[in-house]
């Protein structure tokens, strides 16, 4: 069971979220602003494919995120934080690199943008999303240098590994074995980089039990975040065309409060929670509409929890003890 002091730094939530981390870290709350660094990806670039992953917008997973085309971080950062009003008063912004896979171009790009959004008064550090296959010794060696640099900032890295199932990624076309992504995880490690993991609940094919079984593995690897993201459809992907002939079905808010609540049990309560639902673009979510009410479902999820005496890390060392 997860103990009551390590609750009490949770605000009330029954699971560690990044808000909370964030409030205990900095003594207040940061804001993330999604930007769009103009990358390709080598699953569109025709390295690996042309189609990128199967459930993948043309935004590169960045729908939301800021268009930095032809604007100075300053501009990017200020266009972003005009969404958030008056509440950004400090050192509160996270600049998210959020569309795309955003290690992959030239080094001096890499570090021109990083340093640009590093150096910018109110932001306290940056997350970068890129794939494990896109983290080689130069993108490493460019990441541990900005890392001792900026000593009073951080630099996350976000991996999109979505399912340990081999089957799973071979038809999500992710595009590289699990083996790269334990190797990227190894490295990141070594360099002391705090790493995130993404993964989709809901993808085709896929039971309950595996979903489960991709949390146990990251309990093992012991990642700083887990994102749990909420499968999407959306307009103009691969993942439509399977989903209107009826090979698969979205999930029930039912059947995903399940799965999230079991999965959040499952975690260990030291890994924080990035996200446990998602954003679906209003005018490309095909399925679930439901998700598009997002306080609904947090509502939702944190009245479930309660009601049921479930929080995160509640299983997590029934799962140890098993191993011995």
């Amino acid at each position: 069971m997860c103990s009551d002091s390590i609750v009490r730094d949770w605000h009330g939530k029954p699971y560690y979220s990044l808000d909370s981390y964030c409030k205990n870290t900095f003594h207040h709350k940061c804001y993330k602003i999604a930007l769009n660094a103009r990358m390709s990806c080598p699953n569109r670039d025709g390295t690996l494919d042309t189609r990128g992953c199967i459930f993948c917008s043309s935004g590169g997973s960045g729908d939301f995120a800021v268009d930095i085309a032809g604007k100075t971080m300053e501009e990017q950062i200020t266009e972003g934080m005009a969404k958030f009003g008056d509440k950004v008063t400090g050192h509160d912004l996270i600049a998210y690199f959020q569309a795309y896979t955003n290690t992959y171009a030239p080094l001096p790009y890499l570090e021109e943008v990083y340093r640009s959004a590093l150096s910018h008064p109110k932001v306290c550090g940056i997350s970068i999303a890129t794939r494990p296959d896109c983290l080689g010794p130069e993108v490493l060696a460019l990441l541990a240098k900005l890392k001792g640099e900026y000593p009073d900032k951080f630099l996350w890295i976000e991996l999109g590994l979505q399912t340990i199932h081999e089957e799973t990624a071979h038809y999500i076309r992710r595009g590289y074995p699990l083996s790269c992504f334990e190797k990227a995880c190894t490295n990141l490690k070594t360099l002391k980089i705090p790493f995130i993991v993404h993964t989709i609940l809901g993808l085709p094919g896929e039971t309950d039990r595996q979903v489960l079984e991709t949390m146990k593995y990251l309990n093992h690897i012991a990642p700083f975040g887990i994102k749990l993201q909420l499968l999407h459809i959306l307009k103009n992907t691969d993942l439509t065309e399977d989903y209107e002939k009826g090979i698969f079905e979205a999930l029930t808010p039912e059947h995903y409060l399940d799965l999230l609540v079991s999965c959040l049990a499952h975690l260990s309560p030291d890994i924080v929670i990035h996200r446990v639902t998602g954003d679906g673009p209003k005018d490309l979510l095909i399925a679930p509409k439901w998700s598009l009410d997002k306080r609904k479902v947090l509502n939702s999820l944190h009245h479930r929890m309660k009601e049921q005496g479930i929080r995160q890390g509640d299983l997590y060392e029934a799962i140890n003890k098993d191993k011995h």
